[in-house]
């Protein structure tokens, strides 16, 4: 352990509201147990590119509110390449970098992973994305703020349902995992929601429509993830405007408002857990580990678990929205 005396921090990969309260935690967490600190802009390319400064503890102050992250993302073609990892490294030991702590989501781990392999570097990884698709964490940071933004969104488009008796398509983010669509769409009082997890069971549509979708209601609201493989809302209402001409359709993709905005209490708190808990595992000589919470208690999970395994859609969810979507 006393080999580390300076510990790097980036962001990467899509931006998450939290991720500036996981900056703050893990710097001052890191300065409280005697650690040098220095931020790393632009996620791995800023490590091949050298864009890297000395954190203190005023560097993170009044930045818990904030969305986005002040150490800025970037997506990195050359640190897929062992080339480019080669100049990451050179440049971590130049800088005097021991560890590193990385925020971000399934392609960010990914590459923590491998560049740990590679030059036996410590890593830990907090979950940084508003999918909420990392295995070994019952949520992850971001996701909580992206759900009550849709939940505000749809509330606001629910009016305009109404007042028209409209069949609403709401595409939310998610990649290919429904976390967002599904809760959103309990959350919402929403008719239904379609998601990749279960589009090779059903056709989630002709199910929809085939349960007297809209029997005792003047609208409706479905919310679609943006996977390819629920074909998105566009997709969908084609299909609806073709297969049931009867219904007036309508699409609205909230797009990258999902991502931005102040982050809730909720977000807050886990990320600032998380970033403390990022210091106490690299003091417990942990390394290529994510920080995790289940049932509210921190974990260290390997990062090949955390990358590789699904995580699965609560099924008990999806029977209480159909309950009662009625």
């Amino acid at each position: 352990m006393s080999q580390i005396k300076c510990i790097g921090i980036l962001t990467s990969g899509g931006d998450a509201p939290g991720m500036n309260a996981a900056i703050r935690a893990v710097t001052r967490a890191a300065i409280y147990n005697g650690f040098e600190v220095k931020g790393i802009y632009r996620g791995y390319k800023g490590l091949i590119t050298g864009e890297i400064a000395p954190f203190k503890t005023q560097n993170v102050s009044n930045i818990i509110q904030q969305g986005g992250t002040i150490l800025k993302t970037a997506r990195c073609q050359e640190f897929k390449t062992p080339e480019g990892r080669k100049t990451a490294y050179d440049t971590l030991v130049k800088e005097g970098i021991d560890a590193l702590v990385v925020i971000g989501g399934d392609g960010t781990l990914t590459g923590a992973r491998i560049f740990a392999s590679e030059f036996n570097f410590p890593i830990v990884g907090l979950p940084g994305t508003i999918d909420n698709d990392l295995f070994g964490t019952d949520t992850t940071i971001g996701y909580d703020t992206a759900l009550n933004t849709i939940m505000e969104a749809v509330d606001k488009i629910r009016d305009t349902a109404t007042s028209h008796e409209r069949l609403f398509f709401i595409e939310v983010m998610g990649r290919d995992a429904g976390f967002l669509a599904l809760n959103g769409a309990i959350a919402t009082g929403a008719e239904a929601a379609i998601i990749p997890e279960i589009s090779t069971e059903v056709d989630q549509l002709e199910e929809l429509i085939k349960n007297g979708f809209r029997k005792s209601k003047n609208s409706s609201i479905v919310l679609v993830a943006e996977s390819p493989t629920t074909g998105g809302a566009m997709h969908l209402a084609e299909r609806v405007q073709k297969e049931y001409p009867q219904y007036d359709v309508r699409v609205t993709i909230l797009g990258h408002i999902q991502r931005g905005g102040s982050p809730t209490a909720h977000d807050r708190i886990l990320a600032s857990r998380m970033g403390s808990a990022a210091i106490d595992a690299l003091l417990e000589d942990q390394r290529n580990v994510m920080i995790g919470i289940r049932n509210n208690e921190i974990e260290y999970v390997p990062f090949n678990k955390a990358i590789k395994n699904d995580k699965p859609i609560d099924r008990e969810l999806l029977n209480t929205l159909r309950r009662l979507s009625i």
